[in-house]
């Protein structure tokens, strides 16, 4: 009798335990999600005042970017085009060096090898994106310089390449995840039919491993979008809609940073720009961010 209500109480006490759990579980999921909507929330109440002074058309259609400098302007084209100018040119970088890097480690470098190159790498997604800047400012800019005089103290190249550099890490890292998945059954058939270890690796591995592959490269560029210090150091903060790398840009970001270490009284267009710019690179990386999960289940490959 006695140990029949010794197992209902255990029983009992496990139950509120796993519940209680259950809800602190819960709630740090709720916080992240509201943490999310506050944000968005934020961004739309502040744009919207921005908005009832600006018109929207003007914003996304005009070329003259200048909310807090007479005289004053509210197109943010510039903005976007210095953003697209460092997420393109960093993919360019960061797009053919981690996919090699994670082919090697996934189909040629031995276990060693991998246990001391991957955490290297890895690395580099630690390094404060200032230190980026700062390299970029140091090195990249003169070597840049030495080729090209003509290039500026701050420019989008200097931007692109840095950038790229700091996101090889991630597309290298998860692109290698996504090839050692792929099941050795498909290796060996094919080494089965004479192909070589550069055919199983391009011709087998890659396909296999393609939504993988193409998720890192959406989260890399997500990530290069939404890149603040690095570009701000490396390349300017002039609204500058050209062609040419060698000169100085303003990303998204750079103009959120101008902002926020100005003088800009709150509550002026000025300051209410900021909110117009930050629901727009919003809006951008939550596309990219859905993207990337259209395209890991879109092209995801399931083996037995």
């Amino acid at each position: 009798m006695s140990g029949a209500d010794l197992t209902r109480g255990g029983s009992d006490i496990n139950s509120r335990r796993n519940d209680a759990v259950r809800w602190v579980f819960f709630a740090c999921a709720a916080l992240s999600i509201l943490t999310t909507f506050a944000i968005a929330l934020v961004l739309i109440e502040g744009s919207i005042d921005f908005f009832g002074d600006v018109s929207i058309v003007e914003f996304f259609t005009t070329t003259e970017w200048s909310p807090i400098i007479q005289p004053r302007s509210y197109g943010i084209l510039p903005l976007i085009w210095g953003t697209l100018i460092i997420t393109v040119g960093s993919a360019l970088v960061a797009i053919p060096v981690g996919t090699a890097t994670a082919i090697y480690l996934s189909e040629y470098a031995s276990s060693r090898v991998r246990s001391i190159v991957k955490p290297t790498l890895e690395i580099l997604a630690g390094i404060p994106t200032i230190v980026y800047g700062f390299f970029a400012l140091s090195f990249i800019t003169p070597r840049l310089q030495g080729v090209f005089p003509q290039t500026g103290t701050f420019n989008a190249a200097a931007g692109a390449i840095v950038v790229g550099v700091m996101i090889i890490p991630m597309v290298s890292s998860l692109s290698e995840d996504a090839m050692s998945a792929v099941p050795d059954s498909l290796r060996e058939a094919a080494y089965g039919l004479g192909a070589t270890e550069y055919e199983v690796s391009t011709q087998v591995v890659v396909p296999a491993s393609i939504s993988g592959v193409l998720a890192s490269y959406v989260l890399a560029i997500s990530r290069a979008i939404g890149e603040t210090m690095a570009v701000t150091l490396a390349a300017g903060m002039s609204p500058n809609i050209t062609f040419n790398p060698l000169e100085p840009i303003q990303t998204m970001t750079a103009y959120m940073v101008q902002v926020g270490i100005s003088d800009v009284s709150v509550g002026s267009i000025g300051y209410q720009s900021l909110f117009a710019v930050g629901m727009t690179l919003f809006v951008l990386t939550l596309s990219m961010n859905v993207f990337s999960m259209w395209v890991r289940s879109r092209y995801r490959e399931e083996y037995q």
